[in-house]
């Protein structure tokens, strides 16, 4: 099927996207702050499970 385009406005000029806004120093601060804590908790919550595996199973010994 033939369409006729000859009659459409071209399209508006391309403007290059803004940048993303940055953070600012509060949204900073408390974004490392939850970083910091899901790395701690990547560490030390291995070691709880199985302490409480452990404890568990002296428990229902």
């Amino acid at each position: 099927m033939f369409v006729d385009f000859r009659d459409q406005p071209p399209p508006p000029p391309w403007q290059p996207r803004r940048p993303a806004p940055r953070l600012t120093a509060r949204q900073e601060k408390t974004l490392a702050t939850i970083i910091g804590v899901n790395v701690l908790l990547l560490l030390v919550a291995p070691i709880g499970g199985a302490t409480l595996f452990g404890a568990l199973a002296l428990l229902l010994r």
